[in-house]
């Protein structure tokens, strides 16, 4: 089997997932291991260590695709979810502040990532990219910081300047506009 960028539906390769199936697992970090590490890589500066967390980041996709639910949300966005999330854990446990916090991103310096390692092409692929571009700029900054860059909503509210609770909204607003954008072109 060749593997090509994306060449089964979206739910023929999560029923691969959900079987164990070797050939599954190869198709999907073929497929999303550049877009997973261009969200690591956004939230630590440490190219050893996002290289780490990518391995156990699939690692950790493979053991919970059980609970993965297509009618929550697209595959991506599960995967992009737990590896921010993942990330954002280990940032705060204990061993990794001691030793790693100086590479920890919490600032617009994103840019000075290598463009190799951008998500930019990936998510072109699954239209996420097209997505995010046609919400108001608020909300595409919104996504953007959360999503692909690893803020918690909490980071983000004080880097705003503006109350939790605002900022909460405005993110359900901007996710309910993806939704949107997203039901049109089923």
């Amino acid at each position: 089997m060749k593997l090509l960028k994306h060449p089964l539906e979206e739910k023929e390769l999560v029923k691969l997932l959900k079987q164990k199936n070797q050939k599954g697992f190869e198709l999907l970090y073929k497929n999303y291991s550049d877009v997973i590490y261009g969200i690591i890589i956004r939230m630590l500066k440490d190219k050893d260590e996002a290289s780490d967390m990518l391995q156990e980041v699939f690692i950790k996709i493979w053991a919970k695709i059980e609970v993965y639910d297509a009618g929550k949300g697209r595959l991506y966005t599960w995967m992009a979810n737990l590896t921010r999330n993942f990330v954002i854990d280990r940032i705060r446990s204990a061993d990794y502040k001691n030793h790693n916090l100086k590479n920890f991103v919490r600032d617009d310096n994103v840019g000075s990532v290598d463009r190799q390692f951008s998500s930019n092409q990936n998510t072109d692929i699954i239209g996420l990219q097209g997505f995010v571009k046609k919400l108001k700029p608020t909300h595409q900054l919104l996504i953007q910081k959360i999503y692909f860059e690893g803020f918690t909503q909490v980071d983000l509210a004080e880097e705003l300047d503006i109350p939790l609770g605002t900022l909460k909204t405005r993110v359900r607003a901007a996710i309910k506009e993806l939704r949107k954008f997203y039901n049109e072109n089923e």
